[in-house]
């Protein structure tokens, strides 16, 4: 399990991206890389509903990019659920109080970068 606090310190630590918080009146977080302001990841506040399960407790979840042959392997897992307000052929969403091993979700953080962070310019 990883929580909220930890994923921003890995994020700030392994890429040096602090979060935006675009919305007001929410604690969504945003990560973006700083180069292109492509996310890479949002972590939110959903209610179990909103992500298929049963009961109207806000959660922590985190929104990450995917590559679509890995997302129909990870959606059998325990805490892996379709996108919640995403693209979800592309993106999956994690439960944050789900019993997923943190070097899974350090794992699926770079993954996610590393398919947003677009082209580099060749001089």
């Amino acid at each position: 399990m990883m929580r909220r606090k930890e994923i921003l310190s890995y994020v700030e630590k392994q890429y040096g991206i602090k979060p935006d918080y675009p919305w007001e009146g929410n604690d969504y977080a945003v990560l973006r890389h700083s180069h292109n302001r492509k996310w890479f990841a949002v972590l939110v506040k959903v209610t179990e509903s909103q992500l298929g399960l049963r009961g109207e407790k806000l959660v922590d979840a985190i929104n990450l990019k995917c590559d679509p042959l890995l997302i129909s392997t990870l959606r059998g897992e325990i805490g892996i659920y379709p996108a919640w307000h995403m693209n979800k052929e592309h993106w999956l969403t994690v439960l944050l109080t789900s019993p997923i091993p943190k070097g899974r979700v350090c794992y699926l953080l770079d993954t996610s970068y590393e398919l947003t962070k677009g082209r580099t310019k060749k001089r």
